[in-house]
């Protein structure tokens, strides 16, 4: 098919008028939700190219979503917020919009330095991907521009947040490591770093009370420095049987700082993360762990920030997402050792 349709091709085939046309692929009022979607569907069968610049240029906006992740939150392989960045890339595209990626590094977060596509007025709105200080957030919130937090929240409730459920998947993945045996169990992570950590640790906290084990404070392990530095894990003397991780990577790291020692996983040891990323399957052997909804949120976060470019009135609050445990092979089942 020609790349030069038109709205006219679409509206003559489907008999419709070229405004309907319109209506549909700009996702305007006035369209049943069936004919909307028969519309796009052809559109994109025939290779219809969206004139965003024409569009633009006529209504005042960019048509781009800046998509800011803190340089901390991307590791060397750079699998779990690139996986995110793909998802939301992919639902911009089905409103007509574009993601531009984003790196904040912390000379600029801790300087209050807004990206440059923000004073070249590149973007028309920010999805925050990754945890950022209160001060920056204050930065971008008060100069009037749409955003929306991914993957963490504050105590700011004006801000919106799309969220996976944190303190239910790590409760979850406890309560499996209580039902296979384990009554000795830590928990890997800083508690002060980000607000995605404090809600699994305080899931594994629950879990801990309502099956009335006791909250050992040399249970819990610190990961990282105040920077998001990983730090070399210092395991307590008197060992666990088992780890709760705050992430797939930090499970990995314990998993491979056991096996240094020539402790065995997961006959010696079990260990659980969080993610489902890249690190929990590169692990020998792979991680049990609890499966984020990464689509889902993603689709989430583009649908709200596009809504609040519309109308920066609009709210949508604190989104859950609910995740998955995903079981591997590295929890073991010790009923039968306490039974002997």
């Amino acid at each position: 098919m020609r790349n030069n349709v038109t709205m006219r091709d679409i509206a003559d085939k489907i008999g419709v008028s070229s405004v309907t046309v319109s209506k549909a692929l700009n996702d305007k009022e006035g369209v049943s939700e069936e004919l909307r979607k028969k519309i796009q569907s052809l559109a994109e069968e025939l290779g219809y190219r969206f004139n965003s610049t024409a569009k633009s240029m006529k209504e005042g906006l960019s048509y781009n979503i800046g998509v800011i992740i803190p340089e901390h939150f991307i590791g060397e392989t750079k699998s779990f917020y690139l996986s995110f960045y793909q998802e939301i890339t992919k639902h911009l595209e089905s409103y007509h919009y574009y993601g531009i990626l984003q790196t904040l590094s912390q000379e600029d977060e801790m300087n209050h330095v807004l990206p440059g596509t923000y004073y070249e007025n590149k973007v028309d709105g920010f999805i925050i991907l990754g945890q950022i200080s209160n001060e920056y957030l204050n930065v971008l919130k008060n100069n009037g521009i749409p955003l929306i937090c991914l993957d963490f929240y504050t105590d700011q409730t004006e801000v919106d947040c799309i969220i996976t459920d944190n303190f239910y998947g790590t409760y979850e993945v406890t309560n499996h490591l209580i039902k296979m045996g384990h009554r000795e169990i830590a928990f890997v992570g800083n508690i002060y770093f980000t607000s995605s950590i404090q809600d699994r640790y305080l899931g594994y906290y629950k879990s801990l009370l309502e099956h009335r084990l006791p909250l050992k404070e040399h249970f819990i392990i610190n990961d990282r420095d105040d920077n998001g530095t990983f730090i070399d894990i210092q395991l307590p003397k008197e060992r666990p049987t088992a780890f709760v991780c705050n992430c797939d990577q930090v499970a990995y790291n314990v998993v491979k700082k056991l096996q240094r020692l020539g402790y065995r996983i997961p006959e010696d040891f079990s260990v659980v993360g969080f993610d489902n990323d890249i690190y929990s399957t590169i692990a020998s052997p792979q991680l049990t762990t609890v499966q984020v909804n990464v689509p889902e949120m993603s689709e989430a976060a583009v649908r709200n920030i596009i809504e609040k470019v519309r109308d920066n009135q609009k709210a949508s609050g604190r989104v859950l997402v609910k995740g998955k445990i995903v079981q591997r092979d590295s929890v073991a089942d010790i009923n039968s050792k306490l039974k002997k």
